[in-house]
């Protein structure tokens, strides 16, 4: 929860970066993209080499988290539209090494019940990702550093706990190798390719809703005659930590 409020720092203060920064529309969209794009590369970048399996879990995220603390306080130092794009290119990259691994780790724990760990995670990943936006509701009368500042905080502070209080269960899994061969099978294996697409449209629907909703809500709100985005952060928060519900088929709580 802690790691993943990097994920939309940048997206919760995009008016201010906007008129700070003097950033176009195609610049402040690519504050958003940049880190779900390289999120996306990083897991399978990380797949094709089996990290996971390279390194001890909880060394692996709390170095990530660590990372992405970093990135994204390089955000306060106010750098130009092309390296704030960079600093976010490379929080989506450390994301990759904390999410997936987590959802690992936590299954390292469970044989019954799996399926509700899991979901426990996916309720962290929201709420994480919606607590930017609670912020800047509370304090819309403050600075947009506050904002990045205290996700930077939280991101590393969640490292330590990384660090020092997770470890893996008694349900080890064993070591994955990487076999090429087997990529085919995706495309092959009509249930899982199905799935998988239907998963990847609603992976798009939900974090494009996600990125969006502040601006249709901040134009709402002002329409309306409020010119402020407290309200528009307040229940875009809401919208976004109510999450996305996920059941989990017996077979894949069992596996």
């Amino acid at each position: 929860m802690l790691s993943l409020t990097t994920w939309f720092s940048a997206t919760a203060v995009t008016p201010e970066l906007k008129r700070v920064w003097n950033l176009s529309d195609t610049e402040v969209a690519w504050l958003t993209n940049a880190v779900q794009i390289c999120f996306v590369v990083g897991a399978l970048l990380a797949s094709l080499v089996n990290l996971p399996d390279l390194t001890r879990l909880n060394r692996l995220m709390a170095a990530a988290a660590a990372t992405a603390a970093l990135a994204n306080a390089g955000l306060l130092l106010e750098p130009g539209a092309a390296s704030v794009i960079v600093l976010r290119m490379i929080t989506g990259l450390s994301l990759a090494a904390v999410y997936p691994p987590a959802m690992k780790m936590v299954s390292t724990w469970f044989l019954r019940d799996r399926g509700l760990a899991l979901g426990a995670v996916i309720g962290a990943l929201s709420l994480g990702s919606a607590l930017p936006h609670l912020f800047r509701a509370l304090g819309q009368t403050l600075p947009w550093q506050l904002v990045v500042g205290a996700t930077s905080i939280m991101a590393f502070a969640s490292g330590l706990i990384f660090l020092l209080l997770c470890r893996e269960g008694p349900y080890l899994f064993s070591k994955a190798v990487f076999n090429p061969k087997e990529i085919g099978m995706v495309f092959r294996h009509r249930n899982l390719l199905l799935v998988n697409i239907g998963y990847f449209g609603h992976m798009w629907e939900l974090y494009a809703m996600w990125a969006w909703l502040l601006t249709f809500l901040g134009g709402a709100f002002l329409y309306m005659g409020d010119t402020g985005f407290g309200f528009a952060s307040a229940f875009t928060f809401l919208a976004v930590a109510a999450g996305n519900r996920q059941r989990l088929p017996a077979s894949a709580v069992g596996s």
